[in-house]
Parts: structure tokens; C-alpha cells; sequence
């Protein structure tokens, strides 16, 4: 173990050595916060510590795995196996479990998840009659959720009159009776969601103080990893249970606070040596992970947020290449500058695609990325999600498209027949299988000819899919005439799929919402594209042919050497040499929906501050002057987290603009703006490129790509 305790920093070795009392970690991004967590519960050991009374709270079990690993290589495995080790939910539901009988419940109940406890949501509001296109099942659920984490019961909803107004408000009066039938149903199963994993818990500590007070002396050592993402209820346990003996230590980057949206709570590390006396607070402000440039300019990004802890992130590594930003006219420009750049890397430096990483603020930017890396023949990843022609709402929309080509592609036909629904249900499908099989004809065939036929369908669904027909029938009329995104554009419309997706007011459903708009614009460009093919006019049969060429090299073989795409929420944690950060823009990064409070503003600018601290080596920065949404190009303005950069750490390869984020209450806001101060500055080093001097064959692309604007229009300064 001595081996171990000198090869840790002074900073590091100080927290890993304290044995009793409350302490808190700060841990800048790539210090070894895991390390740090990890050697103390085996110096705990070491040092006596029986291993039952040690509880260790992850945020996955990944880290808890590769942890109880490491710690099972200095204390041996049969020690390490007895260990409390694992996140809230898995650890808190063993504890239930053992405890459940005191609640009435079975030990053995039954955990629903989210696809169930919808179901359930969706069932009630049938059974009490409700309308449903105002008791949504999904924000039902959502709801009864945040107000589990909340800790409020269904008998506090009913005592507070605020929450029950603010339901009759929204025109859902009756929210309290359904989460009343919702706790009873699920309770008369035998069942918890996974919300009441933490609530049940609480629920238990503080009805039965012998309960708590027995887990108090069972648990002597509490040590909380990221504990700037646990939300009210957590917080709670970790405060009852750790109030006896005080020997907890929560690790934590408050800079790296980023999940609100699902309730975590920036206060709890901020307040952390409020709420314990004597708290010896440590710092580990040494990054082995990232250059010089990368880590300072990280440190002056954080250093714009008002709420934070005081610390100074450092690296003795190298200064390292500056961080590059990279201007691009589209996002198609940006798909392929990216695209580019790996390769060219990939080239001169001999790396493999594992050393790349591109990340990007939501799911729906990757369509245009995905697109350029193909094209270059670059295998990719996509983490936390499908790969975008392989999600569900693209799929549809192809499977519109797949039948208006080839009526009788059977499984399109399947998929979209009764989606949005029509009346046309699983026993009248099976009825026109049937059928099809017996005269040898397509579904689509029999569908048309389903009078005379019959097949014991009833003529009200008979006119149903008649109405299917014809409607399949216009679209195949209009794409003879049409490219691939005007007709696009109709089906969504005509076949009210965009209707139906736009009754899904949660975050999913505004996700999806997303990735229809992007896959227009994908559209859009393919058409751009298409005019410089000969023969080519952007039709369907070319984009589906351009689509499952996509489908087909983006299959995963099992390999791991792939450029990895991602969210900056999902890549926490991880690190790459080789880092792209796109979308750098006003209302994407940061969020549009994001900006209504100091806090929310804060939130996305530490979003930044993690996504920038994933990069070991070199970070690429890029951002577009315009972006298309739904179908349309609109101007796009740079992330005012670009100028919160210190620009001493940046490499301009296109020179930064005069427009960049400023305050809108600028010199110009009431007088006639100085037109000379509106243009470009001129680049640090060298010619300007030419996207600056565009050549009369750039400067035709230009105008054929962009809208006619106003002279404050930011296409026109482009051409000024």
C-alpha cells in the first residue's frame, strides 16, 4: 500500500491519509479525483476499517466496478466484495429490500421503469376518462417524478394549494387523483418506480429512527463521488445517514454542475462546510490530463461564472497548440471541415479513430457530421443514442418515403400504416397479410383494391385504408415534380406525423422534433449538393439510394477504433487527444433555452467548461454563420463563450469577427450604426482566406446559398 501512497501528489496523498471527520474534495478536471476516492477506502482498510462500514455512492456503476477493481488489487477481492459500493438507486435498493416489510412491502418487489410506469400513467388516465391530448401521459409521469424528488407525498400535494392551482391552471385538475392512483396501483403490485428507490428511502430513515439509527452505526465511512450532481433527495439520505459518527467525504468539481434538468443541486457542494462542523476542505488543482493552453483556457472560461468555489487548476504538463477556432459558412461546410481535419491529423501523425472525439450540445447536429465522415470513409460511434438515420422519428419519415418509392416495401408499409394512428389496428393488418398471401399481391395492392376484395374488413376501416391509398398515391404524384425536401416537407405535413410529434411537450419529444428539422436541412443540402451532378435533380430515389449507403457502413462491427460522437453531457468523465467542439453559436451554445436566468446561463457555460477539459492534446472549436432550420438558412451568431476564451490561448484559422457576442445594449442601439465598424477585422497572421476574397465562382455559391438580406445582415457583410 506504501507503493501506492507515494506515487500520489501532496495534494492528493493529504485527503487519501485523513482518516476521521467531514471533508470535502475539490477536484479540478482531470486530477485524479477517482484515484484519490478509490486509495482512501482501501488506506481505510488498510488502516482497520471493517469494509461493512464503508458506504461509497457513484453516479454509475461503471465507476463503481472499475473502483471496487483497483481497490480489490491492494485489499484482496474476497475483502473488497463486502464493500457498500455502487450508486443511489443500486445501493438503496439493496437497503429496501432488507427493509422493505416496514413500508408493506415484499422484499422481492418489483422495480418499473419508465416504459412501465408509463403504461400504468396512460391506463389510468383511460380508465377515469380523462382527455388525453390534455393528461399527456409522458408530462403526467415526468411530473409525478420531479415531485418524488421533491420528497412531496401524495398527501403533501394535497395539503399545498400553490400545486394544486398550478394543475387546475395548466387544465389538468385532476393530476392529484391520478398520482393518488398511481402510488396505490403500484403499490398494490408490489412495485416501485425508480424515483421511489430514493423517496421510499428517506421515507424509511425518517419514519423509523431504529432503522436509521441501526444503517448510522452500519455505515460508520460514507464517501460520495460527484456530489455536485446530487439532487434534494440524495442529499437528505447522505445528511441522515452520515450525522452520527461525520466521517464523510464528498468529491466534487462544482465547476463541472450540470445536470439540473434532472434536478441536482449546485448548493450542496457550495454549502457542503455549512452543514458539518470542522470540515477540512482539499484541493486538487493539478491536471494530468490536458496541455497548458487547454487547461488556462479552460480556467478563464469558468472564471466568467459568479456562483463557485475558489480554486486554481494547473498542469505541468506542456503549453501544447493553442486551441483552434474555426469559422464555416454551414453546417455542411462545418460536417466537412471536421471531417477534414481528422483525416489530415489521422495522416500526419499516424492515429487511429479512437484518438478523435466530436462533441456537440444536441443529439440532432450529428446528422450533418455523420454525413462528412462518411464520405471520407471515417468509421464513427454514436454515444448515448442511435446513429441519426437510425433513430425512431427518422426511420418513419424514410419509411414515408421508402413506400411512396416501392409501394410494395412491406416493412415500411408496416411501420407508418397506423402511425400517426388512422384506426387501421394489428387485426386488420393481419387480415391484409392474409389476403396478399392468397392472391399473391403486395399489401400495398390489396389495400387498394380492398372493395373488392373485402377480406372481412368492415367498411368503416375499409375507407380508412382506401383514404391511406390515395393519400400515398398524392405523394407519389407530387414526387415526379418535386425534389426530395419540398416533397418531404408536404408528407410530414399532409400526413400529420409532425402534428403528432409535436403533442410530446417533453424533452424527448422536442428532441425528436429536432432531428426531423435536421434531417430537412440534410435534405436541403443533398439538393445544394445534387446541382452539382450532372444528371442529378435532388430526388427521392437519389437520397434514399445516398441514405442506405449511410445505413450500411454504419453498422457496428464490434471494433472499438471509431471516432466517437457524443453530447457534452455524455462525455463526462471521458477523455481524447484529439477534441472537436461544434455549434460554438448564439441559441445552440449556448442553449436558447437556457438563457432566462443568471444560473441556467451559468449551468451552460460550465456545460463549456467540461466539454473543453476533455481534451488531452488539441481542442478545435467551430461555429457557423448560418445554420438550417426546417429547411430554411438563417444567420447564425458566435457563442459568447468564445470571447470569454483568453485569447492568447486561441489560433484564429479564419480571423475572429467584429460581430461576435456582445451586449445588445451596444454604442449602436439608438444612433445609425458606423458601417466601416461592422466589418471583419483583419486576420492576426497573414491573407485573409478566401472565404474573405471570394473568387467569382465562391461569391455565385454564396449568393445562391444565402437569402437576400439588409445591410445589418450578417450574408451581406460577408459580401461587402
Amino acid at each position: 500500500m506504501e507503493d501506492y501512497i507515494s506515487q500520489l501528489n501532496d495534494a492528493q496523498r493529504l485527503p487519501v491519509l485523513q482518516k476521521d471527520g467531514p471533508m470535502i474534495v475539490i477536484a479540478g478536471a482531470g486530477s485524479g479525483k477517482t484515484r484519490v476516492l478509490t486509495l482512501r477506502i482501501a488506506y481505510l482498510m488498510q488502516q482497520g476499517v471493517d469494509a461493512f462500514n464503508i458506504l461509497a455512492l457513484t453516479f454509475t456503476n461503471k465507476a463503481a466496478r472499475e473502483m471496487k477493481t483497483r481497490i480489490a488489487d491492494i485489499v484482496g477481492q474476497s475483502e473488497a466484495k463486502n464493500l457498500w459500493m455502487g450508486t443511489f438507486h443500486s445501493v438503496f435498493a439493496r437497503l429496501l429490500r432488507m427493509e422493505a416489510d416496514k413500508l408493506g412491502y415484499p422484499s422481492n418487489f418489483t422495480i418499473y421503469d419508465s416504459q412501465d410506469s408509463q403504461r400504468l400513467v396512460s391506463a389510468i388516465i383511460k380508465e377515469m376518462g380523462l382527455d388525453k391530448e390534455v393528461y399527456k401521459y409522458k408530462q403526467i409521469q415526468n411530473r409525478i417524478s420531479s415531485l418524488k424528488n421533491s420528497l412531496i407525498t401524495v398527501r403533501a400535494y394535497f395539503n399545498d394549494a400553490d400545486l394544486q392551482e398550478a394543475d387546475a391552471m395548466a387544465r389538468r385538475p385532476r393530476f392529484g387523483d391520478i398520482y393518488k392512483e398511481y402510488v396505490e396501483r403500484c403499490f398494490k403490485a408490489g412495485a416501485m418506480d425508480f424515483d421511489d428507490l430514493l423517496l421510499k428511502t428517506n421515507e424509511l430513515l425518517n419514519r423509523f429512527p431504529q432503522v436509521l439509527a441501526k444503517y448510522q452505526e452500519r455505515f460508520k465511512y460514507i464517501l460520495v463521488d460527484e456530489y455536485q450532481d446530487t439532487n434534494h433527495s440524495q442529499y437528505l439520505i447522505v445528511k441522515a445517514l452520515s450525522d452520527k459518527y461525520q466521517n464523510i467525504c464528498v468529491v466534487g468539481d462544482d465547476a463541472q454542475s450540470i445536470y439540473a434538468f434532472r434536478g441536482a443541486n449546485i448548493n450542496n457542494i457550495l454549502n457542503f462546510q455549512r452543514d458539518y462542523d470542522d470540515v477540512k476542505a482539499y484541493r486538487l488543482e493539478q491536471n494530468y490530463r490536458s496541455t497548458k493552453n487547454i487547461v488556462e483556457a479552460a480556467n478563464s472560461v469558468i472564471e466568467h461564472n459568479k456562483t463557485k468555489l475558489d480554486k486554481v487548476v494547473w498542469t505541468a504538463n506542456s503549453d501544447g497548440p493553442k486551441i483552434i477556432v474555426h469559422r464555416l459558412m454551414s453546417d455542411a461546410e462545418e460536417g466537412r471541415y471536421v471531417a477534414s481535419s481528422i483525416f489530415e491529423n489521422k495522416m500526419q501523425h499516424q492515429l487511429d479513430n479512437d484518438q478523435f472525439a466530436i462533441l456537440y450540445r444536441t443529439n440532432a447536429q450529428s446528422r450533418a457530421i455523420e454525413d462528412a465522415l462518411r464520405k471520407k470513409d471515417i468509421p464513427y460511434r454514436i454515444y448515448g443514442g442511435l446513429s441519426f438515420y437510425q433513430r425512431k422519428e427518422v426511420k418513419d419519415v424514410l419509411a414515408y418515403l421508402r413506400v411512396i418509392v416501392n409501394p410494395k416495401d412491406e416493412e415500411a408499409l408496416k411501420r407508418i400504416i397506423n402511425y400517426p394512428a388512422r384506426g387501421i389496428g394489428a387485426t386488420t393488418m393481419d387480415k391484409i397479410v392474409v389476403a396478399a398471401k392468397n392472391y399473391g399481391r403486395s399489401l400495398f395492392e390489396i389495400i387498394e383494391n380492398i372493395d373488392q376484395i373485402g377480406a372481412g374488413i368492415h367498411t368503416g376501416t375499409r375507407t380508412k385504408l382506401k383514404n391511406f391509398a390515395t393519400m400515398i398515391k398524392s405523394f407519389q404524384v407530387m414526387e415526379e415534380t418535386s425534389n426530395v425536401f419540398e416533397l418531404t416537407e408536404h408528407v410530414i405535413k399532409k400526413s400529420a406525423y409532425l402534428t403528432e410529434l409535436k403533442k410530446d411537450g417533453t424533452q424527448e419529444g422536442i428532441s425528436r422534433i429536432e432531428n426531423i428539422e435536421e434531417l430537412l436541412n440534410g435534405m436541403r443540402d443533398f439538393v445544394e449538393g445534387q446541382k452539382e451532378v450532372d444528371e442529378a435533380r435532388g430526388s427521392l430515389a437519389e437520397f434514399l439510394e445516398d441514405v442506405a449507403l449511410a445505413t450500411d457502413l454504419d453498422n457496428d462491427k464490434g471494433d472499438t477504433n471509431r471516432v466517437s460522437l457524443m453530447t457534452i453531457h455524455l462525455s463526462k468523465g471521458l477523455e481524447f487527444p484529439y477534441l472537436y467542439i461544434v455549434g460554438m453559436e448564439e441559441d445552440l451554445f449556448p442553449s436558447a433555452m437556457s438563457m432566462n436566468t443568471r444560473e441556467e446561463l451559468e449551468e451552460e457555460r460550465r456545460l463549456f467548461y467540461v466539454a473543453l477539459t476533455r481534451a488531452e492534446h488539441q481542442a478545435y472549436l467551430t461555429y457557423t454563420l448560418s445554420r438550417y432550420r426546417w429547411g430554411k438558412l438563417v444567420d447564425a451568431e458566435p457563442s459568447r463563450f468564445l470571447t470569454d476564451i483568453d485569447d492568447k490561448y486561441l489560433e484564429y484559422t479564419t480571423p475572429p469577427d467584429d460581430y461576435r457576442f456582445k451586449s445588445s445594449l451596444s454604442d449602436h442601439l439608438w444612433d445609425e450604426p458606423d458601417k466601416s465598424k461592422l466589418r471583419q477585422s483583419k486576420p492576426k497572421n497573414g491573407t485573409p482566406p478566401s472565404v474573405n476574397n471570394p473568387s467569382p465562382e465562391q461569391l455565385r455559391k454564396l449568393r445562391k446559398l444565402r437569402p437576400v438580406a439588409s445591410a445589418s445582415n450578417k450574408a451581406t457583410l460577408l459580401m461587402t
